[in-house]
């Protein structure tokens, strides 16, 4: 019996980067803080904001649980290929916020945890 050595495997996934930016009605009365055109950047899991740009942590805890699933591939015909506009959970504020899908960044498995994959 001859063994053979190990194959590598590629590990690497890829993941979209986000662009998470306030849509405001013109002349609605905003509640939750938030400005035409604040906006925040996702980058694999770091979430960036620019310099002096504020997010009501209700906002943020509204469109927290959509982003992973938003960074993912997925089929065309699959509603988070298609909605994009999530609005404030503030019943009385006008805002909203849109996700787009700005680029595609590549990740390698083994760089983002310690736990091998099923094929290790």
């Amino acid at each position: 019996m001859i063994l053979q050595p190990p194959m590598t495997m590629d590990d690497s996934f890829q993941l979209f980067d986000l662009r998470v930016e306030v849509i405001c009605p013109p002349g609605a009365r905003i509640m939750c803080g938030a400005k035409e055109g604040d906006y925040f950047t996702l980058e694999g899991e770091m979430l960036r904001l620019p310099q002096g740009v504020g997010f009501s942590i209700y906002s943020l805890g509204a469109i927290l649980p959509l982003l992973a699933a938003k960074q993912r591939m997925t089929h065309p015909n699959d509603w988070m290929s298609t909605d994009a506009i999530v609005a404030c959970p503030d019943p009385n504020c006008k805002s909203q916020l849109r996700i787009v899908r700005t680029g595609l960044r590549t990740f390698r498995h083994s760089e983002t945890t310690v736990v091998p994959t099923t094929a290790d």
